[in-house]
């Protein structure tokens, strides 16, 4: 059987299931994620999109598409982030915050020709994403 854990928003209106193992953890770097987010670097946990269930709330949830890439979710109850979708991977982001009892291994950095935050984890680096997934797949030093 499958661990199945619950989150939700800052205010509790949104919550959401996800089922198994995140297919990836780690951070992105890069200008929009670092802008979405109003932080610094952003901790993404990648999950099949079969595996992400909205189980209350899907009516105050807002989206945002600065890309068809990328499909940002919010609630709009309190603006709280939630996620974001990648179609074209089938994956979504469900941001490691929303998720509290998921324990948070990353395993790599994308994006990090964009830093803004140098960090010595001994983590590869990907100049952006791993070639499997349309990037580079080039490695950069910390």
């Amino acid at each position: 059987m499958s661990k199945t854990q619950k989150g939700e928003c800052f205010c509790g209106a949104v919550e959401i299931e996800v089922t198994g193992a995140p297919e990836a953890m780690g951070y992105c770097h890069c200008g929009s994620c670092r802008s979405w987010s109003a932080g610094p670097v952003n901790a993404f946990t990648l999950f099949k999109d079969e595996n992400v269930k909205v189980t209350r709330g899907q009516d105050h949830i807002g989206h945002f598409r600065k890309t068809e890439r990328s499909d940002r979710q919010f609630c709009t109850a309190c603006g709280g982030h939630l996620m974001t979708g990648h179609p074209h991977w089938g994956l979504t982001d469900v941001y490691a915050a929303t998720i509290p009892g998921q324990v948070f291994s990353p395993a790599v950095h994308v994006n990090y020709a964009e830093t803004v935050l140098p960090m010595r984890d001994g983590l590869p680096k990907l100049r952006d994403f791993p070639a499997e997934l349309g990037g580079s797949g080039e490695s950069i030093p910390e």
